[in-house]
């Protein structure tokens, strides 16, 4: 399981988190900045929103309603900035006309999972796999009992849980599987929403967490800051190096070590990464803000992600975030810059 920790400011983690009166420019002061997308950085978000109203006297209200949701939002321009733990598809990116995505936290998408009196658990992505195509429906099964030969695995119906809305957290675990499974890949895919063949679906972070909480035998692909807060047991996922490794800080830095040099749209992905990174956990992730050129309130909305991407990144260790690679912060600034 991941170690516990304690989980400092954090509020309510599906709703919309906002704030005090302000200064700075006159727009700004009226209105604050608005904000939607992943529920994934929304334990962080609710740190950066304190601590950028306390320095900067600009409220910021933002709702966790999902990466495809909040790609939509500031694609129709209803909000300030969107966030996105999946990269901008080449269609979605030309819809936001002229908007910029930039890696602004790093974690990963774990899975937690309900077996009464099992609390330590292998798994591979083929394991996984299975588990979502309905192949492997009992705890049991002879592959998974091969997997854990010390854990007491009982004969339990297995309840995979999906995410219902649109998720950089499908995006990702999706991701993963489709590089381990041809199968997935051809008959599945990845994205924020794929169609998926057997479990049950549930909205947000929060939504998959409490029916993985309420349902003996079910398993599902949840933030790693959730599984901390709800205290779920997390699987060790088996890494392209064959290790088996939980979705703890070092593990998502040893993942986001491989990455060398940053491409001019910031699309970033850390999945099953190569097997010289023997530390690293395989379903690691960037999550993106997404922000249009020459937005309205252009001056607030450079100085809350230059905040989130330098001070804000002190917030991370508590909710399971590292800290942005250098290579990754460099990019990070010149785009905000580039605004």
């Amino acid at each position: 399981m991941i170690r516990n920790r304690l989980l400092g400011v954090v509020v309510a983690l599906a709703v919309t988190a906002g704030s005090m009166a302000s200064v700075g420019t006159a727009a700004a002061s009226a209105e604050g900045l608005t904000g939607a997308g992943s529920t994934l950085v929304a334990p962080l978000m609710a740190n950066w929103i304190n601590g950028f109203e306390i320095k900067e006297g600009i409220p910021v209200k933002y709702s966790a309603v999902g990466s495809g949701t909040g790609i939509a939002q500031i694609t129709a321009r209803t909000v300030d900035f969107g966030a996105s733990d999946a990269p901008m598809t080449p269609e979605q990116a030309a819809a936001c006309n002229g908007c910029v995505q930039i890696p602004w936290a790093l974690s990963a998408t774990g899975i937690g999972f309900n077996i009464p009196g099992v609390r330590k658990l292998n798994l591979s992505g083929k394991i996984l796999a299975g588990i979502y195509f309905g192949r492997i429906t009992k705890w049991n099964d002879p592959k998974i009992k091969k997997m854990n030969p010390k854990a007491k695995l009982p004969n339990l119906t297995i309840t995979p849980v999906f995410r219902s809305d649109g998720s950089g957290d499908t995006y990702a675990f999706t991701n993963y599987l489709s590089k381990i499974s041809p199968a997935w890949k051809s008959e599945v895919g990845y994205a924020t929403t794929v169609g998926f063949k057997a479990g049950v679906g549930a909205k947000g972070n929060s939504g998959i967490t409490a029916t993985v909480v309420k349902t003996p035998g079910a398993i599902g692909y949840i933030s790693a800051s959730y599984l901390i807060a709800a205290g779920i047991g997390a699987a060790a996922i088996e890494n392209k190096a064959g290790n088996f490794e939980l979705p703890n800080l070092k593990n998502i830095e040893e993942a986001a070590s491989q990455v060398k040099s940053v491409p001019p749209s910031n699309e970033l992905n850390i999945t099953n990464t190569p097997s010289k990174a023997k530390l690293a956990y395989p379903i690691s992730t960037f999550t993106y803000v997404i922000v249009p050129h020459n937005a309205p309130l252009k001056g607030p909305v450079q100085q809350f992600v230059n905040y989130a991407i330098t001070l804000g990144q002190k917030y991370g260790a508590a909710l399971d975030f590292a800290p942005l690679p250098k290579v990754v912060l460099k990019a990070a600034k010149r785009s905000v810059a580039s605004l």
